[in-house]
This record gives structure tokens, C-alpha cells and sequence, in this order.
């Protein structure tokens, strides 16, 4: 717990309303999906400058500190609890658009959203695109490597960050707010804060790539009667459509029901009865020639029999109902007890693994559920299994076991998207390699010797991982 001696030097640091104690910081640790915690306080910088005396003092201190973006994570990553959050909240401007060069510079504490539409409305497109886009901020894209709906065309996280600012856990700046798309001169050291959750450094201010704003938007809602067609109707796509394929999203259908079926607002686009439903778009230059290209395509699986039913979304307001239904996650409480699961795997892998979780699932709690979607086409699928007696760790535990069992067998990632924070943490090795894990040990240690940067997430305690060696 943090000393009122330090409280009281980063009141000094940040000013009385750059710091919140008691009830206030409580008020604070209110994430959408995951736990916070009581931090013992929640500092709100206004500046880099800010940010590092902050550092300074909590090193100096030995305080741990954890940084907190949109608080839309979902594996704990923001878990603050006695220690001190840093909330980057205040930090939301952007700095500069620059339409010749093609990128954006932003504070990190700016909402996707809003970059997004400062893009739009200079004839560009930030394409970064994921459900939480509301909320959601750049530094926590950053530090999770974010994907979303986007990832097929453009890439994730990392590939639309050309150089980023970042504080060291002792209070240096490292800035590198590279605008090059080709510099290859020595390390490029801004990878080493993406995706790795604030536990190297804290990102500030960063450079991101922005594209011409796409003059045509064509969108589909397709019935598919067995996953075997799914992969030959993605691959038909990405050839038909020339390099415009721009999201491929695939709705198990039990999914499907949940969002189109009261209490859901959503309804139907294509009647119920059918295994797989996908949502598929096409983002180009041309809107009457793509338009052409799009139904043609649409047309050509259909006579394949790739797929068994076809709508393209006529306007703007079909088209929104049909992202809405791919959107309306939150329709999964009504399975709670629930747990939600972010994974990668080859898609040749998908078919088996959904079918022995359900078998697995089903052998230890028959009435239990199991919802699916997911970016198909990157290997990225949303598992949630629900409807437990109860969200007790016992039960969590033993639906991990069924989840992340098949999917090592499968040689698989446990974290897509989402990131490892705690509730990760214990499956981290089963991703990825003995000397993998024991290299990002070393980064750690070096970078941040007294363990003060979100302290606990991704990497278990050093104390812990010697024991297991």
C-alpha cells in the first residue's frame, strides 16, 4: 500500500486533481468486464512530463503502478488493487494529421473513436475497428496489440504504429515518435511496448499509420452449411474481390440466435436453421465497380455451393444492422455464469477443437452452453461456454482445463487480442516456448529491476518462475 509520504509527493508532482484517494479513486476502478480492484490511489497525469516524475517517485518508492487505458480489458490486465492505478485519461489530445505523410499523432490517452473520426474527417481512415471503439484508448490498443474486425486487410495493432513515446519505470522518456514507414536503423525498441501491457514501459504518445479514406463500402450476410465451405468461400473472396476484402466475421449459430432473438434487439437477416452465418466486407476505390465485383462474387460461391443464402446490404442502415448483430456481445450475460475465451488457432484445427470443447464441456456440466464467433479469417475465434451453477475459481479452473487442453493440443494461442494479465498468466508456457518466456524474464528484469510496472501481469513472480525451472 502506498505510503502517505508518496501520496502526498505525487499531489505535489501532479496537482490536487492529478491525484484521487479514498472514495474518488474507488469511483474510478469501474471497468465494463473485468476486475480492478481498490487502487490506493489513481493518479491522472496531464503531460509525459507528468507521467515520468510520477514514475520517479513510485521507483524511487518501490510502489507499484498500474496503467489504465479505456478499462475495457478482459483478462485483468488493469487489475489495480492496493496498488496505484495511472490513468492516462487526461492525456486524450490530437497533436497532429499529417494527409501528405499518411499518419496520425495522438496522446495515448485519446479514445479510438475520436481518432478515427479526426481521420474521417480528413479523408482518411484509421482502421483499427473492435466493439469497445467507444471507450477503448490508443495506449491500451497499443499495449494489448489490439485487433477487431479489421485485422484481414490491415493488420493489427503493431502494424499500424509507426513510433510511439513511452516512460521507462524509472521515469525515462524514451521517444521515438518515428513518422518512417522504412527505418531500419538498428532496434526498432517501440515493439517492445506493443502488446506488452504496460509491464516495460508506459506509453504516452504514439505515430499511427492512416490510409486514403475507401471511396466504396460493400457488405454481405451469408448462411453456410458446413465449416468445410467457410475456408473455400474466405479464399473465393480474397481472390474475387482483388485485395478489398477488409472483414470476414463468423457467427456460430447458437450466436446467431442469442442476437437476433429477444430479449436481443437485433433481428434476423437471414432466417435461423443454418450451422455458420458470416458477415463479409469489402472496403475499395470504385463504389458501381466494386458494388459489381461484390455481387458477382456473392453470386459465384452461391453457385459453388460455398454458401446456401446471400443478403448485400443495400444502405447504410442494413449495413449497420448487420455489423450491430456481430457487435452485440454483451447479449452473452444472459448464459451467466459464463467465462469468455480470446484464442488462435489454424483454421484447418477450428471444426475439431469447437467440437471435443462442446464434448468436454458437456461431459462435466450437461446443461452448460457454448457460444462462438470470430475473425475467422485471421484464426481468431471468441469462445464463451456458459450457463455454470456457479463462477466459483473451482469451476473456472476446470472449464481453462477443457478449453486450453484442446486448444495445446493444437498447438494454438491462448490470447488473440485480449492479452494475458492475470487470468492468463498460468497458461502462458502452454503458448509459448521455455527460452521465450525466460527472454521476456530478462526484458522485464532489465527494464523494470524492482517489478513496479503492473506489477503480476503476463509473467508469473520471478520468485515463482525460479521455483519452476
Amino acid at each position: 500500500m502506498a505510503s502517505d509520504e508518496l501520496i502526498q509527493k505525487l499531489k505535489a508532482a501532479l496537482g490536487d486533481t492529478g491525484v484521487l484517494t479514498g472514495k474518488d479513486a474507488e469511483e474510478k476502478a469501474q471497468g465494463a468486464w473485468s476486475k480492478l480492484g481498490v487502487p490506493a490511489a489513481v493518479l491522472r497525469p496531464a503531460s509525459t512530463e507528468e507521467v515520468s516524475a510520477a514514475l520517479k517517485l513510485c521507483h524511487a518508492a518501490g510502489e507499484g503502478v498500474v496503467p489504465w487505458g479505456g478499462k475495457t480489458g478482459l483478462v485483468e490486465g488493469g487489475e489495480a488493487d492496493g496498488h496505484i492505478a495511472l490513468s492516462l485519461e487526461r492525456m486524450n489530445k490530437i497533436e497532429e494529421i499529417d494527409t501528405l505523410g499518411g499518419t496520425i499523432s495522438v496522446q495515448a490517452g485519446c479514445v479510438l473513436q475520436t481518432v478515427c473520426e479526426a481521420a474521417e474527417a480528413k479523408g482518411l481512415i484509421f482502421p483499427l475497428d473492435l466493439g469497445a471503439r467507444g471507450s477503448a484508448t490508443i495506449g491500451g490498443n497499443i499495449s494489448t496489440n489490439a485487433g477487431g474486425n479489421r485485422v484481414i486487410r490491415y493488420g493489427m495493432t503493431r502494424d499500424m504504429v509507426l513510433g510511439l513515446e513511452a516512460v521507462l519505470a524509472d521515469g525515462t522518456v524514451m521517444t521515438s515518435m518515428n513518422k518512417l514507414i522504412k527505418n531500419n536503423a538498428g532496434y526498432d525498441l517501440k515493439h517492445m511496448f506493443i502488446g506488452s501491457e504496460g509491464t516495460l514501459g508506459v506509453v504516452t504518445r504514439a505515430v499511427l499509420r492512416v490510409w486514403p479514406k475507401p471511396k466504396s463500402q460493400d457488405t454481405g450476410f451469408v448462411a453456410v452449411e458446413s465449416f468445410e465451405q467457410l475456408p473455400k468461400f474466405l479464399r473465393h473472396m480474397e481472390r474475387a474481390l482483388g485485395g478489398t476484402l477488409s472483414a470476414f466475421e463468423v457467427m456460430w449459430e447458437d450466436f446467431y440466435k442469442l442476437v437476433t432473438m429477444e430479449p436481443a434487439k437485433g433481428r434476423p437477416v437471414i432466417a435461423h436453421g443454418h450451422p455458420y452465418y458470416v458477415l463479409v466486407e469489402s472496403l475499395g476505390g470504385d463504389q458501381e465497380a466494386d458494388s459489381a465485383r461484390f455481387e458477382a462474387a456473392m453470386m459465384e460461391a452461391l453457385e459453388a455451393g460455398e454458401i446456401s443464402d446471400a443478403v448485400i446490404a443495400k444502405n447504410q442502415a442494413e449495413r449497420d444492422a448487420m455489423w450491430a448483430l456481430r457487435d452485440d456481445v454483451g447479449q452473452v450475460v444472459h448464459t451467466y455464469p459464463m467465462f469468455t475465451f480470446d484464442v488462435s488457432l489454424k483454421i484447418a484445427d477450428m471444426e475439431s477443437y469447437i467440437a471435443e470443447v462442446k464434448k468436454g464441456l458437456a461431459a462435466k456440466w450437461p446443461d452448460s452452453s457454448l457460444m462462438v464467433f470470430g475473425h475467422l479469417g485471421d484464426g481468431n475465434l471468441h469462445v464463451i461456454p456458459g450457463r455454470f451453477p456457479d463462477a466459483n475459481k473451482e469451476t473456472r479452473r476446470g472449464v481453462e482445463a477443457v478449453v486450453y487442453g484442446e486448444l495445446r493440443k493444437r498447438n494454438g494461442s491462448v490470447s488473440a487480442e485480449h492479452g494475458i494479465g492475470l487470468e492468463k498468466r498460468p497458461y502462458l508456457d502452454w503458448s509459448r516456448s521455455a527460452e521465450e518466456v525466460a527472454l521476456m524474464h530478462l526484458l522485464k528484469r532489465t527494464l523494470d529491476p524492482k517489478n513496479i510496472l503492473n506489477p503480476g501481469k503476463v509473467l508469473e513472480p520471478v520468485s515463482q518462475a525460479k521455483a519452476a525451472e
